[in-house]
């Protein structure tokens, strides 16, 4: 926000620089990034915008450079993959940090109300914000499914407690969000949302709801299908999120399960494949999660498997159960994969 930051009832705005920046990334979809671009720039809120480019080959940095020289645009060099957002956070200075993809945007006002959601709860990691998709509008599936969240909703938090999102319509306290290395390295895409949620539960931050807050996501091809090698990935990074957090009797065993799957499963043969050769990676990152947030992890699995990004449901505390979280103790492993500041 230009003019003031708004902040929990009772106080008053004080005139400050924008509270919330935008963080998109792509990768050769210059046309597609360049409409998105359009609508972002237009917002009321006028965020600041890092458009990191994965490697492209289409001209897309030159483009953003000629047609949108107010937005930042870091060109790594090679495909960072998820942990580009990483990457576009830390050349960031607001407070907070939305993100985007090339082909998603956020509603007008949405970015003012998260600032205002997160001014009043303090806790608040990350919140995941309802999506609208394509040229109607219509709910994403995964609204309800966050809504539902069989754990209910934490009294220091705006909305339920969930352990997945959708990666282009989230909003994050940027501190929070680098303080434990954002999205993983080893997973690079895929599933990779369910990660950095357990990462951010493990260090005592809030990952909520909030369907105040809306996203338009236009995705390219009929009913937003998959990209191709998509169901891999996600299956490969599930299995690598097991061996990074879960206790080892549960990666193992998920390990067995998509061997199985394996024998007559291309899909999941591939995705076991891949998980193998990134697994000396993974187990040198190795960091078992916090008893409660495993606790809340196997009650998510009793609910039902995959129904949030990323392979884990939503999560949150039993109805009436008194929030398991305050400050992060001082014990907790610091991250070990946070990435050089940008240029």
């Amino acid at each position: 926000m230009t003019a003031a930051t708004a902040g929990p009832p009772g106080t008053v705005a004080a005139p400050d620089a924008p509270r919330v920046g935008i963080v998109m990334i792509t990768r050769d979809r210059r046309e597609r990034l360049l409409g998105t671009l359009e609508r972002i720039t237009r917002l009321p809120e006028e965020p600041p915008v890092v458009v990191v480019d994965n490697g492209s080959s289409d001209g897309t940095a030159a483009a953003v450079y000629e047609h949108f020289p107010a937005v930042r645009v870091l060109t790594p060099g090679h495909n960072l993959g998820a942990v580009g957002r990483t990457y576009g956070a830390a050349a960031l200075d607001t407070p907070l940090v939305a993100f985007s993809d090339d082909d998603s945007w956020w509603e007008p006002g949405a970015l003012a109300r998260a600032a205002e959601v997160f001014a009043a709860h303090p806790r608040l990691g990350l919140a995941a914000a309802a999506t609208l998709v394509g040229p109607d509008a219509g709910p994403d599936p995964l609204n309800d499914v966050l809504a539902a969240s069989p754990l209910g909703r934490e009294p220091d938090l705006p909305g339920p407690s969930v352990l997945g999102f959708l990666g282009c319509a989230a909003v994050a306290r940027r501190d929070a969000f680098l303080e434990v290395g954002g999205y993983h390295p080893v997973l690079h895409f895929g599933a990779e949302e369910s990660l950095l949620a357990l990462d951010l539960e493990a260090a005592g931050w809030g990952v909520a709801y909030c369907p105040a807050l809306i996203a338009r996501h236009q995705p390219d091809g009929a009913g937003g299908a998959p990209r191709p090698g998509r169901a891999a990935q996600v299956r490969r990074n599930v299995l690598l999120t097991a061996w990074l957090r879960r206790p080892l009797r549960h990666a193992v065993a998920h390990t067995v399960r998509l061997a199985l799957d394996g024998r007559t499963d291309p899909t999941a043969r591939l995705a076991l494949t891949e998980a193998v050769q990134r697994l000396p990676a993974a187990l040198a990152r190795r960091r078992a999660l916090p008893a409660l947030v495993e606790a809340r992890v196997r009650v998510l699995e009793g609910w039902g498997e995959g129904a949030a990004s990323g392979g884990l449901p939503p999560s949150g505390p039993p109805s009436g159960t008194p929030p398991p979280y305050g400050p992060r103790p001082a014990h907790q492993a610091k991250p070990t994969h946070r990435p050089k500041d940008p240029p």
